[in-house]
């Protein structure tokens, strides 16, 4: 991973313990089949740019100074069950912004939700499943 293309975390607060563990979530790596065209996606997605793109990985994030990044990187095998992880994105109106990702290419995807739920899952364009919550309330 080329560290020097994704912003360095800020130091630790002092919380006068040492015995706490203190750790920042610095990027999550996203593999790919297409890692630029995919990490285009995600920029437009979440209105953020593209930092470094390089030929073993393509860095996204709001800016020079914001983490969590996105890592994408080329993986050769496709995808091919449910993620263990995932994205939850806040938006401030959800119904808005899910038909603004379906235009984009994503899709719905049941992944056992169930009709009651307060959030949209959907999936990119190389099917990475990921939720659009309910709109927020300012409470986020």
């Amino acid at each position: 991973m080329i560290r020097g293309h994704v912003p360095a975390p800020p130091a630790p607060a002092d919380h006068g313990d040492t015995r706490s563990v203190v750790l920042r979530l610095y990027t999550v790596v996203i593999d790919a089949a297409d890692p630029r065209g995919l990490a285009r996606w995600w920029a437009e997605a979440l209105g953020w740019q593209i930092l470094h793109d390089g030929a073993e990985e393509v860095v996204v994030a709001k800016d020079d100074d914001s983490y969590p990044a996105l890592i994408f990187v080329p993986v050769g095998e496709p995808k091919i069950v449910k993620n263990r992880v995932h994205l939850d994105l806040a938006p401030d109106d959800r119904d808005r912004e899910v038909s603004r990702l379906e235009a984009m290419g994503a899709r719905r995807v049941d992944v056992g939700q169930g009709p009651q739920s307060t959030w949209v899952v959907l999936a990119d364009p190389e099917g990475n499943e990921f939720c659009v919550l309910s709109s927020r309330d300012g409470g986020l």
